[in-house]
């Protein structure tokens, strides 16, 4: 009758011999398994703009999103106020529009779709109900414009709501000093 409350303890020391070992080893493998660069969010410091250039940002979402230290910035910006997801999603729909294979598009579509559109996903875009419906739509037969109008209208929220914040950052003041 005790027997079965054995069978889990044995599994349980299986379990925890598995954990020291792999504890044991030596950090150069667990650097080499697990590679976290110091810190991720700070582009590398080459890449810094012109102040010119900074400073266009300001009135441009779009030359602000297409520089990467710019787009980094705004990033690590919306992270700062647990709202990432819409340049994530932006981001996501500007590499999905430039794949060429209809396997992988519909790979990439279903990734976006269950990461940003459908209800309840983990980093869900705040997109109406219509346009919802026409990204559900467009995507029974993906292509490079199944996302056109979600990303619009997260484009659009964007430039209205986080751009002004952004511009009054710390991120930004920084850039421009």
């Amino acid at each position: 009758p005790n027997l079965p409350l054995l069978v889990p303890s044995c599994r349980a020391k299986e379990i925890k011999t598995k954990l020291g070992t792999l504890l044991q080893k030596p950090d150069s493998t667990i650097d080499f398994i697990i590679p976290y660069p110091e810190k991720p969010e700070k582009p590398p410091k080459a890449q810094k703009p012109s102040l010119e250039e900074a400073l266009q940002w300001r009135d441009s979402l779009e030359k602000l999103l297409q520089n990467p230290y710019g787009l980094a910035s705004f990033h690590s910006f919306l992270r700062s106020e647990f709202s990432e997801e819409n340049a994530e999603f932006w981001v996501a729909c500007e590499d999905y529009k430039k794949t060429k294979s209809p396997v992988k598009m519909a790979e990439k579509a279903k990734k976006i779709y269950e990461e940003f559109i459908q209800t309840e996903a983990p980093k869900e875009v705040n997109i109406d109900h219509f346009t919802k419906a026409v990204t559900m739509k467009n995507l029974v037969e993906p292509s490079p414009s199944s996302f056109d109008m979600a990303q619009k209208r997260i484009f659009a929220l964007m430039e209205k709501d986080s751009l002004p914040r952004f511009v009054r950052s710390e991120f930004y003041q920084e850039l421009i000093k």
